[in-house]
């Protein structure tokens, strides 16, 4: 929490997640902190959110059909 308040004053981050806001508190443990956290982390924010199948996921996939294939 410290290091995003300090960083939220003096410039940008860059955070990517696969969580959703409300599952947060579940891995921080403190809700209020957690919500102080999301409160400085989103104001003034861009959030792009991303759904869809993973770009990895569909290469592993690819791979495995090759791999099948060649054995």
């Amino acid at each position: 929490f410290q290091f995003c308040s300090t960083r939220h004053e003096l410039g940008s981050i860059i955070l990517t997640t696969n969580l959703d806001f409300d599952k947060w508190p579940d891995v921080f443990g403190d809700a209020r902190m957690t919500e102080a956290l999301i409160d400085r982390l989103t104001h003034r924010a861009d959030i792009h959110v991303m759904n869809g199948e993973s770009y990895r996921f569909r290469q592993t996939l690819e791979l495995r059909k090759r791999v099948a294939k060649e054995n």
